[in-house]
């Protein structure tokens, strides 16, 4: 008697290629943001005490980054409509390779900022598309973990940045830029045919457009969403921009001790996207979502005010979780609040990331302006992200209740 086996075999394939969609994913997220924007905090004293810029125009090309990223996040739609997702997100992965080579030779400020200003467009560009791109092709039982592994990159590039970039000093400053640049180049090139194919993401997209809800406006959850990721954003800027020069130089602790700390912070980056998917999954995003953000408020305020530095790395570790973790998270809410209608919650996200960039660029450049203003004082900052995220908590608390009310009321 024989045994009939083809039956499991497209599932089988199609959990191959989710899969290797999530890889490619986790790789764009990797270079385009794990190493494009979190590689410069553990760099920033380096550039100062190398003297390729002033203190000041230092801090400010951090934020150069920023900027880049919400014009990337405005961008991504329209171009992978013009280029196919695909396609784009291959692009954003050469641009940001690109860059890094670029920003082995200081050439001036003006230069600098340019090729930083381009590698945060492709992180943003990516942020946009790439859950759009991927998450489809994953069962919806498992898009809170699928989530998690697809933005471990970020915490990967954190963690990464954090070891590597110490090695690559001792070979000089624009040796390191190039360094990044090659592992950038590598990765963009063991992912290039990874990615869905156009026609296999058009036909899912058509079936999930087949049985999409009807379209609805924006309700108050929705628009709480927006709130409290553009407080978020504004929350997680000081300690991932400042936290490594903090150790470094506000501490006086040196470059390779302010790395040190800057690894304890990608570890808990590494462990954030999975575990809050899993979260996510397991208590549902409004519960988990409430958790962290309170957390984050406790942490944020406790390395505002500690001068024990083996409590500053452990907070190191829980604030680092936040950045790539939320991402997951608040994915799932979003597909909490939309059910059933991809094509509306491919528009949410991109709006959400499209807040989150604006309210993160201004937050580094208002931090850039206080910090230079406050003659360099570090718990100043930290303090004020510690702020942002008690706002959250707060927002959350009072739209949670106005949003039940206004459900409350529809259904009368």
């Amino acid at each position: 008697m024989s045994t009939d086996t083809s039956a499991p075999a497209p599932i089988v394939e199609r959990r191959a290629s989710a899969w290797g969609y999530i890889f490619a994913g986790l790789c764009a997220s990797l270079v385009t943001i794990g190493l494009a924007r979190f590689a410069y905090t553990p760099l920033l004293p380096s550039l100062i005490q190398a003297h390729w810029f002033a203190t000041s125009d230092a801090v400010y090309l951090g934020a150069a980054n920023l900027m880049g990223y919400l014009l990337g996040a405005i961008v991504g739609r329209p171009l992978a409509r013009y280029l196919t997702n695909a396609h784009t997100l291959r692009a954003m992965m050469v641009l940001v390779t690109v860059a890094f080579f670029a920003c082995g030779y200081p050439v001036s400020v003006a230069w600098f900022f340019v090729w930083r200003l381009l590698s945060g467009v492709g992180g943003g560009a990516v942020m946009v598309l790439v859950a759009a791109t991927v998450m489809p092709h994953v069962p919806g039982e498992r898009r809170g973990l699928a989530g998690g592994a697809l933005f471990l990159g970020l915490g990967l590039g954190i963690a990464g940045s954090g070891t590597v970039i110490p090695l690559l000093l001792n070979l000089g400053l624009s040796e390191t830029w190039i360094g990044l640049g090659v592992l950038s180049a590598v990765l963009t090139a063991a992912t290039w045919t990874a990615w869905p194919s156009a026609r296999a993401h058009a036909a899912l997209a058509q079936a999930h457009a087949q049985t999409a809800a009807p379209h609805q406006p924006a309700s108050a959850e929705v628009r709480m969403l927006y709130t409290q990721y553009a407080v978020m954003a504004f929350g997680i800027v000081p300690t991932m921009a400042f936290l490594a020069d903090f150790i470094a130089r506000g501490l006086g602790a040196g470059t390779h001790v302010g790395a040190l700390y800057w690894i304890l912070y990608g570890v808990g980056a590494i462990a954030g996207p999975p575990f809050y998917g899993w979260l996510a999954d397991r208590l549902g995003g409004a519960l988990s979502m409430r958790a962290v953000m309170l957390a984050q408020a406790i942490f944020a305020a406790l390395l505002a005010t500690s001068g024990n530095r083996f409590a500053i790395g452990v907070l190191a570790v829980m604030i680092g979780s936040f950045p790539p973790g939320i991402v997951p998270m608040m994915l799932t809410r979003v597909h909490e609040v939309i059910p059933a209608n991809q094509a509306r919650q491919n528009i949410v996200w991109s709006r959400l990331t499209i807040v989150f960039a604006a309210f993160q660029a201004a937050a580094g450049y208002l931090c850039s302006s206080i910090f230079n203003g406050s003659g360099g004082s570090h718990r100043t900052l930290f303090a004020i992200g510690a702020a942002a995220f008690f706002t959250c908590v707060i927002v959350d608390l009072f739209g949670s209740r106005l949003a039940a009310r206004t459900k409350a009321i529809d259904g009368r």
